[in-house]
């Protein structure tokens, strides 16, 4: 790799930060659990790597079984430091929605939503507050225009702005947007920054989209090399301003931006920290891992046996060491990428931030800090 050469201070940072890792990886303790809760989705998002339908062919899985299976891991983890999020499909479809949330409150987990906001309204946010929700992350994916023909929906930027207006007003709540950037609504992230201000909004991540489900389809879902380093130069502009606490997604290794355009550097803590219960009763750790990635099932597994006695694909990645990454001079720091970015048959990677960083680098810039 050519990139910009990392400083020697930060290189110091970095081999501390692999002594933190090592360690996290050796006592893999469990707090942040994923239930995919349902496949069902008010939307049709042309990005979508779970491939949902408004009526999927697969049911919703039972709270009772959800719960029994968290019953079995509680032994080993302490409830309240333990964030159980659920995420779809889109989770507030579920009728129970709030009868789930109440148990988990009563089972001392701090819990929260991951959704499209589309019908995140004032009703459902009073429901979900009322069953002791935590915390609620809300798509925006750019200005009007582009927002709706990534999400498939005319109304779906109105109801989204909407809901993130009224969480701003909601106290003893903690609330982010995501923003999936791509071609068409890079050059929109300025606007958007100012229109986030304006809601109230005070915590942003923004991630990049790779070809992985119905993303492999469209071209203009990857920005173009220029764009992608771009992108960076926005996030730490913006980061330096302070307005907004705006961090780049957790995937990726990012050379010389590590310790620039997020709070920590980059770590996959799948299958480490993170697990996740998929809608069949699959055990994985983020849930866009599946196939080859999938550990156990709760149907036939016990959840705590399988968290304690496998996931040895996840904690010890020497495996990764192949095809580009095979002579890298930053594996040590990257360990393979996030293993969502990873082909789920084969284990080769499927996409590398520093080999696109470097393109970036070779051609015109793109400014998008501000016009």
């Amino acid at each position: 790799m050519t990139v910009k050469k990392i400083s020697i201070k930060k290189k110091l940072a970095l081999k501390l930060y692999n002594r933190y890792r090592a360690n996290e990886k050796k006592i893999h303790q469990l707090n942040y659990i994923f239930w995919e809760c349902t496949l069902r989705c008010n939307l049709n998002c042309i990005h979508c790597g779970s491939d949902c339908m408004k009526d999927s062919s697969i049911n919703d899985m039972p709270k009772e079984d959800f719960f029994k299976a968290l019953d079995e891991i509680t032994p080993d983890i302490i409830p309240n430091k333990t964030m159980i999020v659920l995420t779809g499909g889109e989770p507030i479809l579920r009728k129970d929605i709030s009868e789930i949330g109440k148990e988990l409150y009563k089972k001392g987990f701090p819990w929260g939503v991951v959704s499209n906001g589309m019908g995140m309204q004032a009703p459902m946010i009073k429901s979900l507050l009322d069953s002791g929700i935590r915390a609620i992350t809300i798509s925006l994916d750019g200005l009007e225009d582009s927002h709706n023909w990534l999400r498939g929906n005319k109304n779906s930027f109105k109801n989204a702005a909407n809901a993130i207006a009224i969480l701003s007003k909601t106290e003893g709540l903690r609330y982010d947007v995501v923003t999936c950037a791509n071609q068409k609504n890079i050059n929109e992230l300025p606007e958007l920054y100012k229109l986030l201000l304006k809601l109230g909004l005070k915590e942003w991540r923004i991630f990049t989209i790779f070809p992985i489900g119905r993303a492999k389809e469209n071209e203009l879902l990857q920005l173009k090399p220029n764009e992608f380093k771009g992108l960076f130069d926005f996030i730490e502009k913006v980061r330096k301003e302070g307005k907004i606490k705006l961090n780049y997604g957790c995937e990726g290794f990012l050379g010389d931006y590590e310790g620039r355009v997020r709070d920590n550097f980059f770590f996959c803590r799948a299958g480490v920290n993170v697990a996740s219960i998929l809608v069949d009763g699959s055990i994985s750790a983020c849930p866009n891992l599946r196939d080859n990635f999938i550990q156990g099932n709760i149907y036939k597994d016990n959840f705590k046996d399988v968290w304690q006695n496998k996931y040895s694909m996840y904690r010890d990645r020497s495996w990764t060491k192949t095809g580009i990454c095979g002579d890298c001079g930053y594996f040590n720091y990257c360990e393979g990428n996030g293993l969502h970015l990873r082909d789920e048959k084969t284990g080769e990677l499927l996409f590398c931030h520093l080999k696109r960083i470097e393109e970036g680098e070779t051609m015109p810039a793109h400014n998008i800090l501000y016009k």
